[in-house]
């Protein structure tokens, strides 16, 4: 399945997207991820994204698309795999669509602004593998380390209160009209965001059959 996993920052997409993983076992192709790879090693794209980052802008529509393209091409997609934040706009949406892409299903998962500011300020990442904890929802065996690497567990630039304010104006201005865009095409299912995190799995997961 090609599937896309739309939601506010914080909504809990990369945790729904590890759920999926292990039961399509299809790979999650995040967006976020790949630019902090690109950012931790120095690369060109690294240096263009970071000061679009640390504001909280969104990353511009050539840049992401670039890596996306590359991403797609590997092996381990050619039987699946999970889009975690792109598109983010429907310019990125209708570059997909031009790059040949066709999706299966796009999971929008719906949780309250206010929600997500509490969620965002509890989430640590390991600094080594990018693995995403919560302090209480999800949080490691050791306090402070990442259970699967051992690396430092960190709190985001964007995950401080300011950014998330701004990060979520944009999500609303510029993300949100994606749930037309693919509501017109058949293939979007909602899901409600729960206060338990496998609540939320067990919806995730029957939407992708419904």
């Amino acid at each position: 399945m090609k599937l896309i996993l739309l939601g506010a920052p914080g909504a809990g997409k990369g945790t729904q997207a590890e759920v999926i993983c292990e039961k399509l076992n299809i790979p999650a192709v995040s967006t976020g991820n790949l630019i902090r790879a690109a950012l931790k090693e120095g690369t060109e794209l690294g240096l263009k994204a970071k000061s679009y980052m640390d504001s909280g802008n969104l990353v511009p529509d050539e840049v992401v698309i670039g890596i996306i393209k590359e991403r797609l091409a590997q092996e381990d997609c050619r039987d699946g795999f999970i889009l975690d934040g792109f598109p983010r706009t429907v310019p990125q949406a209708e570059a997909l669509d031009a790059m040949g892409v066709e999706i299966d299903r796009v999971i929008d998962i719906e949780v309250k602004d206010e929600d997500i500011m509490k969620r965002l300020s509890g989430r640590r990442i390991c600094e080594n593998c990018a693995a995403s904890y919560h302090v209480l929802y999800k949080p490691s065996e050791v306090e402070g380390k990442c259970s699967k690497c051992g690396g430092n567990l960190i709190i985001r630039k964007d995950d401080e209160p300011a950014t998330i304010a701004a990060r979520l104006e944009v999500y609303h201005e510029q993300t949100e009209p994606l749930k037309d865009y693919y509501s017109k095409k058949g293939i979007l299912r909602i899901v409600e965001g729960q206060e338990e995190v496998a609540d939320t799995s067990k919806l995730t997961l029957a939407a992708l059959e419904a």
